[in-house]
């Protein structure tokens, strides 16, 4: 990746980082610690490898985006936001009643979402859905699905699994954002779902391991992805919870809960502060 190209990314990724908490904290409620895990990938997604149009949300051949975990969506609504499917203005009103932007994706509503999700386990069932349509249809459309570490304890996912690799969904990608927490504790004591890739291998997934804050492992990643034929792929992405904002990081307790006004100030000086090292350079 060219430098100048990484650094508009890092850019995307510090922005949908500072949207995210301004979302959350206009609305005292929300998921701020996997919105920030995930923000390095989805800024990689919806600024270098997604073929969309905001002009034209629902062009046929676009590729498709379901975020697994939609509790994290104050990142996706960021991502969105500064693609251009609404203003940014729109993430202050985040969760209020009546507003666009609610507590998880609306497809009905909200430009740019290709599912409604929540209930986790269901994202990945629907973009397998998709993948298979696509195969049907004969269209040249991508699948993309982002999920939680904890999300995968769920049964559901499974069996997403075991229907991708059975009808061998090569036009399929989920990333599992392992952030190694979730809302109970260390995912590895509450569900333990390690070995993570053997699990997966066995699903005829075609399977990667990468640093899910490194912007050329991930457009490396989504590279490979297109070139394996026969089988769905799974980039398990190690990443941290909270990335981004010192005192969020690695802490459980900021998986669900909005800072307060000194916490709120805190965390956007400091993306602010790594916003301007970079359109500095």
């Amino acid at each position: 990746m060219e430098q100048t190209e990484k650094k508009a990314l890092q850019i995307a990724a510090c922005k949908i980082r500072m949207g995210a908490i301004e979302a959350v904290y206009s609305a005292q409620s929300g998921h701020p610690g996997g919105s920030l895990s995930a923000a390095d990938i989805i800024a990689d997604l919806y600024f270098r490898e997604l073929n969309i149009d905001p002009s034209h949300p629902k062009m046929e051949n676009r590729d498709r985006f379901v975020l697994s975990k939609g509790h994290t969506c104050p990142g996706l609504y960021a991502a969105l936001a500064l693609k251009g499917y609404f203003p940014w203005d729109e993430l202050k009103s985040f969760r209020h009643t009546g507003a666009l932007l609610q507590g998880h994706p609306d497809m009905k509503a909200i430009p740019g979402i290709e599912m409604s999700t929540g209930s986790l386990g269901q994202g990945v069932a629907a973009a397998g859905g998709m993948a298979l349509a696509g195969k049907l249809d004969q269209k040249s459309y991508r699948v993309y699905s982002l999920l939680g570490d904890g999300e995968i304890e769920e049964g559901e996912v499974w069996e997403a699994a075991m229907f991708a690799g059975h009808h061998k969904l090569d036009n399929l990608c989920w990333i599992i954002d392992n952030n190694g927490l979730q809302i109970d504790g260390p995912v590895a004591d509450v569900g333990g779902p390690e070995p993570i890739d053997k699990k997966f291998e066995a699903f005829n997934f075609d399977v990667q391991k990468i640093d899910g804050h490194d912007l050329d492992a991930i457009d490396a990643a989504f590279c490979h992805a297109k070139t394996v034929k026969g089988k769905p792929s799974v980039i398990i992405a190690k990443t941290v919870k909270g990335k981004g904002v010192s005192y969020m990081e690695n802490q459980v307790g900021w998986h669900g809960k909005a800072p307060n006004d000194k916490q709120y100030q805190i965390a956007m000086q400091e993306l602010k502060t790594v916003l301007s090292g970079l359109e500095a350079e």
